[in-house]
């Protein structure tokens, strides 16, 4: 082949999509809750200390109305996002404690007494906070 002959054109390579982080989708459900007036949001990081998930997000709603707007607001917010539905979905009846599972993320929507009773962050209070600034 002629070394001064125009090579054929490759096509780019092209790199597959990165995939979002658990962190991404943890951050993405605590300023969900906050669009909707969540109250007191908490991101743990618990994957190094627990093999249930990497990500808990803790979440005040004022009212049952709140605590099941706020849900319905994460879910449709991770499905337009993410493409990601829950894994598992519990408490939207009662909303008094709504449970959102992703796998690598679980959210805690509760009512004040609820999160004062079960007392999750002390629970977990060697995990990891994570920077979250709410809109305030």
């Amino acid at each position: 082949m002629n070394p001064n002959s125009p090579t054929p054109l490759q096509p780019p390579l092209t790199l597959p999509a990165a995939q979002p982080s658990s962190r991404d989708l943890a951050l993405t459900i605590a300023h969900t809750a906050d669009d909707r007036k969540g109250g007191n949001i908490l991101v743990l990081q618990v994957g190094d200390i627990s093999y249930l998930t990497d990500f808990f997000i803790v979440v005040t709603g004022f009212s049952k109305t709140q605590v099941r707007a706020i849900a319905q607001a994460i879910v449709a917010a991770t499905t337009e996002q993410f493409n990601r539905q829950p894994l598992r979905t519990e408490g939207m009846a009662d909303s008094s404690w709504v449970l959102l599972d992703y796998g690598d993320a679980i959210v805690h929507v509760l009512l004040p007494r609820e999160r004062e009773f079960y007392n999750l962050e002390a629970f977990w209070g060697h995990a990891e906070i994570i920077d979250f600034q709410a809109e305030t």
